[in-house]
């Protein structure tokens, strides 16, 4: 699969804004502890959808727990649903692994390569801390221009204020900025705020066919550096 990038011709492309789990880090460590942990082969992905539909449930009802909190929520609520009971430190022990993930194999060198004409932002529904530890533990933080936790707004992404606040702080107008995201609902979000955006296709991972498709597709992070 290679990057169509038709509609960034002319256009000056300032910053490149990434999306962090399945993006840039492999959660295969993460996803098989949690099936263990679950007994069940799709346990991480059940869990996984409930976190990021918690996720969206607080921003309509106007709360905003940090995605740590939602994480030990709904895998609380993962584990009823396996008909298994965990404690706190049963639930802490599972989710520890989540700064301990490594990039995937060609994202330090693009990164590296790309930060030379680009600003790049790594841009989470994760906590500020566990996003630094988590760059930082994949050896990548070094690549980074800015780090942002949603929590700057009190809205996780796709909420259109928290590709906003990286365009209001970096002065850029949204045609200037990518994002790039292995995750469907993150490019709708990012289109919705007028961001061009690139689709990472991750194993496992599609694009939402009801709404426009990224202005690029890619197989991984070296399709965007060839293209650039």
């Amino acid at each position: 699969m290679e990057l169509s990038w038709g509609s960034f011709t002319g256009m000056k492309i300032k910053a490149i804004i990434f999306d962090v789990n399945e993006t840039l880090l492999d959660m295969q460590k993460l996803e098989d502890e949690i099936n263990a942990g679950l007994g069940n082969s799709l346990g991480f992905q059940i869990w996984f959808s409930k976190l990021l539909h918690y996720s969206l449930v607080e921003n309509e009802i106007g709360s905003h727990h940090d995605f740590s909190k939602v994480a030990f929520a709904t895998l609380k609520m993962a584990a009823s649903y396996f008909g298994k009971e965990f404690s706190e430190k049963e639930i802490q022990s599972l989710l520890r692994l989540v700064k301990e993930l490594p990039a995937y194999p060609e994202v330090g060198k693009v990164l590296k390569a790309l930060k030379e004409d680009y600003h790049l932002i790594a841009l989470t529904n994760g906590n500020q801390e566990t996003a630094e530890a988590q760059l930082k533990y994949a050896k990548i933080d070094e690549y980074f221009n800015g780090i942002y936790s949603v929590d700057v707004v009190g809205k996780f992404k796709p909420h259109p204020s928290t590709y906003q606040k990286v365009l209001k702080d970096y002065k850029l107008k949204a045609h200037e900025a990518i994002m790039v995201a292995a995750h469907g609902w993150d490019i709708a979000g990012a289109q919705n705020a007028g961001l061009k955006t690139v689709f990472v296709a991750r194993k496992g991972k599609s694009l939402y066919p009801l709404v426009n498709t990224a202005d690029g597709l890619v197989k991984d992070l070296k399709g965007l550096m060839e293209t650039l």
